[in-house]
C-alpha cells in the first residue's frame, strides 16, 4: 500500500435504481439464508475478487473491507481471500473451496456474471449468503452493493463533451469499452452512448477482453490506422488501465491533446491528469462501497436483517428486489484532485507528485 491508512471521509449515501430487466427467480430478502444460525462477532468471511490489473482491487478493496469487518466484529472475524486473476474457472474452484472451509458469508466480485450462478447457488444450498460486490452477479445473491454504473458512463461522457467543446463534430472519437463478461461494462457503456449518441461521431469502438491495457493499446493502434491519426478528436476510455493502453498509443502516433477519459482514479491516472495527458477519471468511493459490503455481509453471518442498511433494490437477471446500496460517483479533474482522492486519503500529494509529476503538480497548485 502506498499509504499508511485510508481514511473514511465519504457519506453515507445511496441513490435509488428502478428495477429493471426480468426476473426468474423469486429472492433477495433481507435475511440471510434460511439455514443459517445466528452466530456473533466470531464469523468467518469470504471474500473473492476478480482480477488484478486494476489496480483498486488489492490496493483499496481487499484492505478496505478487511479493515472493516475487524472493526465491526471487535476483531474476532477471520478473513479468507482469493483473487480470481481474470479467471471464471479459477474462482468457480475458488468459491467450492470457501464452501469446504465452511465460511458463514461470501462477498464476490465476478469474473464473470453469467457463469458464477451455479457457484452461488452451491454456496446458498450450503446456507451461505451472497454478498454481490461491485457486480450484479446472477444466483441467489442476498445483496448487492456497487456504483450507479449507468450514471459513470453518463460522467465519462459528459466530461468527454465538455472537453471536446466545439471540437465534438470536426472529426471522430473512439469508444474503448470495457470487458464483455463484466455487467458493470455494458452499464457503463449504455451511460456513455446516452450522453455521446447525436453529439459525436464514433470511428470506433471496442469491447476490450479483460479490460486489458495491452488489448485497449492494440485496439487503439488499429482505430488510428482505420480512422487516421488527424480525424481524432476524443477516446472514450472505460478505465485508466486502458487509459494509459490508449495514451501509449496516441503517442506512439505523435498524437497530442486529444482528451481521453478514464475510471477508478488509480494513482498512473490521477498523474496522467495532472500532466494533461488524460482529461479525467471517474473518482468511486471506495471506502465507502467496502464498509457496504463488510456491514452486510456480517449482518448475513449473523443471520440479521439488512434494513437499515439497504435502502434500494435492485434486479438481477434472476433475482427480483435485491436489497443494495449504491453509492454516488464524482467526475475527477485537475480542478478537484484535493477535494477527493487527497481530502478522503485515498492518496497524499507525496504519492502523486513526485520528481516527474512535481513541475505538474505546481502548477495545479498540488504542494
Amino acid at each position: 500500500m502506498r499509504r499508511a491508512a485510508v481514511a473514511v471521509a465519504v457519506g453515507a449515501m445511496a441513490v435509488s435504481l428502478a428495477a429493471c430487466g426480468s426476473a426468474k427467480e423469486s429472492g433477495g430478502d433481507s435475511s440471510s439464508s434460511s439455514s443459517a444460525k445466528k452466530k456473533g462477532d466470531a464469523i468467518k468471511v469470504g471474500l473473492l475478487l476478480p482480477e488484478n490489473k486494476t489496480a483498486r482491487y488489492e490496493k483499496f478493496d481487499k484492505p478496505l473491507i478487511e479493515k472493516k469487518i475487524k472493526e465491526l466484529t471487535g476483531d474476532k472475524a477471520t478473513l479468507e481471500y482469493n483473487n480470481a486473476r481474470q479467471d471464471a474457472n479459477l474462482q468457480a474452484q475458488q468459491v467450492d473451496t470457501m464452501i469446504t472451509s465452511k465460511v458463514d458469508v461470501l462477498i464476490i466480485d465476478a469474473v464473470d456474471s453469467k457463469a458464477i450462478a451455479n457457484s452461488i447457488k452451491k454456496a446458498d444450498d450450503a446456507g451461505i449468503p451472497v454478498v454481490a460486490y461491485d457486480r450484479l452477479a446472477e444466483g441467489p445473491i442476498k445483496a448487492y452493493t456497487s456504483f450507479d454504473n449507468t450514471e459513470v458512463g453518463k460522467t465519462q461522457g459528459a466530461a468527454l463533451l465538455k472537453a471536446l467543446g466545439g471540437d465534438a463534430k470536426k472529426g471522430k472519437i473512439v469508444m474503448m469499452n470495457g470487458s464483455p463478461t463484466d455487467p458493470n461494462a455494458k452499464q457503463f457503456k449504455t451511460g456513455a452512448h446516452s450522453v455521446l449518441d447525436g453529439n459525436v461521431t464514433v470511428g470506433r469502438e471496442y469491447d476490450t477482453k479483460e479490460w486489458s491495457p495491452d488489448n485497449a493499446n492494440s485496439n487503439m493502434e488499429a482505430a488510428i490506422s482505420a480512422i487516421g491519426k488527424k480525424n481524432i478528436v476524443g477516446v472514450y476510455s472505460a478505465n485508466d488501465g486502458m487509459a494509459g493502453g490508449i495514451i501509449t498509443a496516441l503517442k506512439a502516433a505523435g498524437i497530442s491533446g486529444v482528451p481521453v477519459t478514464g475510471q477508478d482514479a488509480e494513482l498512473a491516472g490521477v498523474q496522467r491528469i495532472v500532466t494533461g495527458e488524460q482529461f479525467m477519471s471517474v473518482y468511486k468511493p471506495y471506502p465507502k462501497e467496502a464498509e457496504v459490503a463488510a456491514e452486510m455481509a456480517v449482518l448475513l453471518a449473523q443471520g440479521k436483517s439488512l434494513d437499515s442498511i439497504a435502502k434500494d433494490k435492485v434486479d438481477s437477471p434472476t433475482v427480483k428486489q435485491v436489497p443494495s446500496v449504491l453509492v454516488p460517483v464524482i467526475a475527477l479533474t485537475k480542478e478537484n484532485i484535493k477535494d477527493t482522492v487527497l481530502k478522503d486519503g485515498i492518496y497524499t500529494t507525496a504519492d502523486i507528485c513526485t520528481a516527474q509529476y512535481k513541475k505538474d503538480c505546481d502548477k495545479i497548485g498540488l504542494k
